[in-house]
């Protein structure tokens, strides 16, 4: 094994160890979890209590009706099944965990739950109505968690009469198989309800990381901007298979493309439309992805995304009309299209990634640049080897990151303005695994 392979390593198992070392840990006991109610049976929601469920806790489900309620307990029933067609596990195992599952239409059924976790559609206005019911019917001293991806948690928080019960546990999908916990904490949770979150992650197998609460939180944050550099890349003449086989190359087990068709594309639509109103008129917006999504091409579900599915098939070719409509969107842009290597590519995507996760620790959304590469290690499939994305930059050497960052910003300085954290950390001569070792002193 090449030196930097092992210190890449050993630094993601020392990152492992230490991110569950957080403030609120040291002077908060735990709440009780005896029983966690779930609302919401769709993807997110039934992964969330097959987790739950294989950690031996009981489980309510809650869904608006008996119809969603049937489907809720096929899709935990499918996963289970699934098991038991590849011989890891008996129908008598699978019967004795759905014992410990209950469904209702009523959320007076949540009564006696000490955790409740909400997995509804992602729209702010539906997530007020669910907590204002949770706040009539949970006992006193229940969590309540919201499972937002992106949504102002304390917002959320401020529809109940109880935010010091609020927190966001944010799953990633297959949420009974992905390690990641974002642990998101809003301003009035009380500290032993982020000790209980953390203590719950432990139960379920998750590697649980602590987050501050602003759009996207530690992950999704820093992947709009690493995303959007891809999508700058892929305007100026770069292929998205391209830009795939480089991410391929680093060590990534998919490319950003390859990802957008797995999670679908109208997602990140619904995402890009949210935020349409708040969008800096002067910053640069690709508009690929969205004439895609208006034709309905979301990706492996619908069988065309970035690339083309056959019948059955998770393997992508790409498509020639996909690039007929970079094209078309080229010309309406005004860009003639140049060449980029794969180094060149890498280099855009990494920077983009290390200079936001700067801006996520300036602004104290994550404690430590450890915490930033757990994320990334268990959410986004950065390459173990590199030890995780600040951690990376460490070994590429800060001022050339910032050096590549400043050559950028002379064509799109509003997209690649270097964070003030990397531009200290520069002049004082340190690097991220100080911050990481200050914390620790700490």
């Amino acid at each position: 094994m090449d030196p930097d392979t092992n210190a890449g390593l050993n630094h993601a198992a020392f990152a492992e160890q230490e991110v569950a070392n957080v403030p609120e840990f040291h002077h908060s006991r735990p709440r009780k979890i005896e029983h966690v109610g779930v609302i919401g049976g769709g993807t997110m929601g039934a992964g969330i209590a097959v987790a739950l469920l294989d950690a031996g806790l009981p489980v309510t489900m809650i869904e608006r009706d008996e119809p969603s309620l049937a489907r809720g307990k096929a899709h935990i029933e499918a996963v289970y099944n699934r098991l038991i067609a590849k011989g890891r596990m008996s129908s008598d195992e699978k019967t004795a965990i759905l014992s410990r599952w209950q469904g209702s239409t009523c959320y007076a059924d949540l009564g006696k739950a000490d955790l409740v976790i909400e997995a509804v559609f992602e729209e702010i206005s539906v997530k007020h109505a669910v907590f204002a019911e949770l706040d009539l019917v949970c006992k006193l001293g229940a969590v309540l968690a919201t499972n937002t991806s992106y949504l102002d948690i304390d917002t959320i928080a401020a529809a109940t009469s109880r935010p010091g019960d609020v927190i966001g546990l944010h799953f990633f999908s297959p949420a009974n198989i992905m390690k990641l916990l974002e642990i998101v904490v809003p301003a009035k949770v009380a500290p032993d309800v982020v000790a209980t979150a953390f203590e719950l992650a432990k139960k379920l197998g998750k590697v649980a990381v602590r987050a501050g609460v602003c759009d996207g939180f530690i992950g999704n944050r820093i992947l709009a901007a690493y995303r959007a550099a891809a999508d700058h890349m892929m305007e100026d003449g770069a292929s998205p298979y391209q830009i795939d086989r480089a991410a391929r190359a680093f060590g990534y087990p998919m490319g950003p493309y390859e990802v957008s068709d797995l999670a679908g594309g109208d997602i990140g639509w619904a995402t890009r439309k949210r935020r349409a109103a708040t969008r800096d008129p002067r910053a640069r917006y690709v508009q690929i992805g969205d004439r895609l999504c208006e034709r309905g091409w979301f990706g492996q579900k619908t069988g065309r995304g970035y690339y083309r599915y056959a019948p059955g098939s998770r393997a992508g070719t790409p498509d020639p009309e996909v690039e007929a409509i970079i094209d078309a969107e080229r010309q309406r842009a005004g860009i003639t299209p140049r060449t980029f290597t794969d180094d060149e590519i890498m280099r855009r995507y990494l920077a983009a990634m290390i200079n936001e996760g700067a801006n996520v620790l300036h602004e104290g959304v994550a404690l430590r640049p450890l915490d930033i590469d757990v994320t990334f290690l268990h959410g986004y499939g950065f390459p173990r080897a590199r030890g995780g994305p600040m951690n990376y930059a460490d070994t590429v050497g800060l001022e050339n990151m910032l050096a590549d960052i400043r050559t950028y910003a002379r064509d799109n300085p509003l997209f690649w303005r270097p964070s003030p954290l990397l531009v200290e950390l520069v002049e004082r001569g340190e690097n991220f695994a100080s911050l990481n070792e200050a914390a620790r002193q700490h």
